[in-house]
């Protein structure tokens, strides 16, 4: 029994990661993960605001016999805040290279 109990902690540590999904409902309309700017723009309608942020990523590849070169990488993404009113969070919708990644609640509407 003890070591059933010692086991089972690390048992729960090797279950795969729980992906999550971007989504966001506009009206009857559901975007999902993948879908394009313009999809989003066509069943969600014109967002509030429109944001685009740039983010340096470093990366180490291994060239050879334990010799490793950084890489610094640019991704832009592209945020769209949309205000459904007061009775609902805002929702901040996240774009890479165009396809939705992301999609975040904020505050209230106004």
């Amino acid at each position: 029994m003890r070591s059933l109990l010692m086991v089972l902690p690390l048992a729960l540590f090797s279950l795969p990661e729980v992906g999550h999904a971007a989504s966001l409902r506009c009206g009857s309309n559901l975007v999902s993960d993948g879908a394009s700017r313009n999809e989003v723009l066509a069943k969600c309608g014109e967002p509030s605001d429109k944001a685009v942020r740039s983010v340096a990523q470093e990366t180490k590849r291994q060239t050879g016999e334990g010799e490793s070169t950084k890489e610094v990488v640019h991704k832009t993404f592209e945020d769209w805040t949309y205000n459904f009113g007061t009775h609902r969070l805002m929702q901040v919708v996240t774009f890479e290279d165009g396809k939705l990644v992301d999609v975040q609640s904020t505050r209230h509407g106004y």
